[in-house]
């Protein structure tokens, strides 16, 4: 889950795309970064994109998801 303590360039607003998470200061969905590079388009390709996305930005919430997902334990 991500929180404010998490300090990540993400923002959510009711008023803004219905709430979905959106890199902080954009209108684009975090969603889209995840859903780019799935479909083969590269970081650069994606800021390119979304020039309203910084790389610091994409970079930031790429690292975040890293770090979270080696945090996972699959221990019962």
């Amino acid at each position: 889950m991500i929180t404010v303590a998490d300090n990540l360039p993400i923002s959510v607003d009711a008023e803004v795309l219905s709430g979905l998470p959106v890199f902080a200061g954009t209108r684009v969905p975090v969603s889209a970064l995840l859903e780019n590079l799935e479909a083969g388009v590269s970081l650069d390709e994606f800021i390119e994109n979304f020039p309203t996305v910084t790389r610091d930005q994409a970079v930031q919430v790429l690292e975040h998801f890293r770090t979270s997902l080696d945090s996972i334990s699959l221990a019962p």
